[in-house]
């Protein structure tokens, strides 16, 4: 029965969002939100994030135009027969630190991976008025169900680290950084002294 319950009260506070995300909407959420994301998103990670990088530091535009947008650090395994995409689980969000303040400038308001981020990362974020997202780790096989289609956009020959463009519905993650600066891991580990 209680874990009915806790279900019942995840559900009750889970927060539906629309991706790209419309005006207000990044400022509305907090460290510890429990969201459910619908819309489309990017992804990439070391390799495209390095591409990107490149081609601004080159004067060139990007294949996708991120602002407003959210990117998912992710490298999905190939669909099998029936399936849009393989696995989609989040990869460590720490290895694109580097990358993040440049692309934040760009408009970007939000990244979904997994772990920490580094403090120039959050002071950026809090800077450009973005979030930080959780998605599940080891839950790749449930999120990849969670994902309507899958377009390669660019960097094909990046392999699973190319850039795509997803379409989710239903997609849960977790606010771990908002606007104005809160770490939700920070708050947890408060907790648990």
């Amino acid at each position: 029965m209680s874990l009915l319950r806790s279900k019942t009260a995840f559900m009750e506070d889970l927060k539906e969002v629309e991706i790209p995300f419309k005006q207000g909407v990044v400022e509305s959420l907090n460290a510890g939100d429990l969201i459910s994301l619908s819309g489309t998103l990017f992804t990439g990670r070391d390799q495209t994030h390095r591409r990107m990088i490149d081609l601004l530091d080159q004067g060139q535009p990007l294949p996708v135009d991120l602002a407003g947008q959210l990117l998912y650090y992710v490298g999905p395994s190939p669909a099998k027969p029936g399936q849009v995409i393989g696995a989609a689980g989040p990869t460590t969000s720490y290895r694109m630190d580097t990358y993040t303040p440049r692309l934040l400038e760009l408009g970007l308001k939000a990244t979904m991976g997994k772990g920490s981020r580094s403090m120039p990362v959050r002071e950026a974020m809090k800077e450009r008025g973005a979030i930080y997202l959780a998605a599940f780790g080891g839950a790749g096989a449930y999120l990849s169900k969670c994902i309507v289609s899958a377009e390669l956009v660019a960097f094909e020959d990046a392999g699973p680290e190319a850039l795509f463009k997803f379409v989710v519905k239903g997609f849960p993650a977790v606010v771990i950084n908002d606007v104005h600066g809160v770490d939700y891991y920070e708050v947890v580990k408060g907790q648990g002294k």
